[in-house]
């Protein structure tokens, strides 16, 4: 197991460097082993990131059955022991090695918590298994014993870096020792709380203090998210507009007074996540039909991804190759996402416009079955794929020639920088993160040169009707639509810069 002992650190990777500290860097997902949206890939994004500003970092994951067999090779590395709900579980913790991953992999083997078919958090997408509450207290305390230095032939840590509900005891549990790591810990998306009844707390062993408003009680149920608020020496949030609008009611999901609380003293930060740019980068994007820059060739090159993503949707090749405009939608089927309001405007953009409409993505069933029926009822104009497909994605960014994101709210978003970088302009709620990367196309932000997109501020089918129309109407306008274009496309939405901000806190 020669190649696993030396991918503890890749050699072509950053060391360490003058100054660098250790970070333990936990999360439930991660890319390109496990992922169900943005955190998976914040997870594999961000470290690298640090690494490559000197950071030491190391991963750590549950030991998934899906993980484990995707691995190249894996090393034991140690054992311990992990009190979980009446039951005590013997750890085994694995150095992993996997393709595109260039840190060390920490992961904690636990069969009879995660050796399960599916997904992380079920067997199927949307549905959680029982006992979640206990796989996930159980990584956590993994976590807390790794980052103390217990777990024999592993260092100890000077900072973790605990992300979601999933980790959210990691802050709790090492509030209790001394001396301990600095803790950060990142709100991915505060809708999912990780809410466990109160016996559960009590099974687990967490101290009876803790049960309590300042704990982590939640209206008569414990909240695992809660302990990382409370706790965590720092915390951030995924955008600076994100972090402004949790501590308000509306989107505070009952947890705006702690975030404010939180703010005051200094402890809440928004740091806008960034993207993959070797992934996804349309010059050298090995899914597309024609690559292309923001320098040369986009325009005729999106002609032909436009005519391949549809053919490979099933549109006859005559009417793929015709010059009609294509949006776009990749993403979970959710209220979140504002999939209703697609489904109520889109009839009448298409009555009134020659728009055509492509959707990928998995949820739940009600908006599976609306895009379904306006596919039926438009079969040459609409477009569905059900499931997820990271090629189809691809394709779909390049191919299109707006992308539509009318979440009702949104932490951060990825797809709309995606989208930017493929030349795709895009059409946006003006909420978290979309309203802090998405500049609004008006006359004095197209004078200025900033503007990539048409954004619109109600939450309502309407709205993002008229959005859509307005989108449309500068697409046929076509030197204002390529300035368009190549302002998105010159924009950084890269790591290195967001990576120096959580450094700072890091270090602080």
């Amino acid at each position: 197991m020669k190649g696993v002992a030396e991918h503890r650190r890749d050699p072509g990777a950053p060391q360490g460097g003058r100054g660098a500290v250790k970070i333990l860097f936990a999360a439930s997902e991660l890319y390109p082993l496990v992922t169900s949206g943005g955190l998976g890939e914040v997870a594999h994004a961000l470290p690298h990131a640090l690494a490559a500003l000197g950071e030491d970092v190391t991963l750590m994951l549950p030991a998934y059955r899906c993980v484990l067999e995707r691995l190249e090779g894996r090393e034991a590395t140690g054992e311990c022991l992990l009190s979980g709900v009446g039951r005590t579980h013997a750890a085994r913790l694995w150095w992993g090695k996997a393709p595109g991953i260039r840190l060390p992999l920490l992961l904690v083997d636990v069969p009879p918590l995660y050796d399960r078919p599916g997904t992380p958090y079920g067997e199927t997408p949307g549905d959680d298994w029982w006992d979640n509450g206990e796989r996930f207290a159980v990584f956590a305390r993994a976590v807390v014993e790794v980052a103390m230095g217990r777990v024999a032939s592993l260092p100890r840590f000077d900072v973790v870096h605990a992300n979601d509900w999933q980790t959210g005891l990691v802050p709790a549990w090492l509030s209790l020792e001394s001396p301990r790591p600095r803790t950060v810990f990142t709100i991915h998306n505060l809708a999912y709380q990780g809410l466990f009844p109160r016996s559960l707390f009590t099974d687990l062993g967490l101290p009876p203090h803790w049960w309590s408003l300042d704990g982590l009680e939640f209206y008569g149920q414990m909240s695992m998210l809660k302990g990382g608020v409370v706790w965590a020496d720092r915390v951030t949030t995924v955008s600076p507009s994100y972090a402004e609008e949790i501590c308000t009611p509306e989107f505070g999901c009952g947890l705006d007074g702690l975030l404010r609380l939180c703010r005051a003293q200094g402890r809440l930060r928004g740091i806008l996540n960034g993207i993959d740019t070797e992934r996804w980068n349309p010059a050298t994007d090995v899914h597309l039909a024609r690559r292309y820059s923001a320098h040369r060739g986009w325009v005729s090159a999106k002609a032909v991804n436009r005519a391949a993503v549809l053919e490979a949707l099933g549109c006859p090749p005559e009417e793929a190759r015709r010059e009609v405009p294509l949006a776009g939608f990749i993403g979970r089927l959710v209220a979140q996402k504002g999939v209703d309001l697609l489904l109520e405007a889109l009839p009448e953009v298409l009555e009134r416009t020659p728009l055509r409409f492509v959707a990928l993505g998995s949820g739940q069933e009600r908006f599976a079955q609306g895009l379904e029926a306006l596919a039926r009822a438009w079969p040459q104009r609409v477009f569905v794929r059900l499931g997820y497909d990271e090629p189809l994605a691809h394709r779909i960014e390049a191919g299109c020639d707006v992308f539509v994101m009318p979440s009702r709210f949104e932490p951060c978003g990825l797809n709309q920088m995606y989208s930017m970088r493929y030349g795709t302009p895009p059409v946006v709620h003006a909420v978290g993160g979309l309203r802090d990367t998405v500049v609004d196309t008006r006359d004095e932000t197209l004078a200025a040169g900033t503007a990539t997109g048409f954004v619109f501020t109600e939450a309502s089918a309407p709205a993002l009707a008229a959005a859509l129309r307005r989108a449309l109407a500068h697409w046929e306008q076509a030197p204002i639509w390529r300035a368009i274009q190549r302002n998105g496309m010159q924009r950084d939405f890269g790591w290195p810069r967001r990576a120096a901000e959580y450094r700072e806190l890091y270090h602080g």
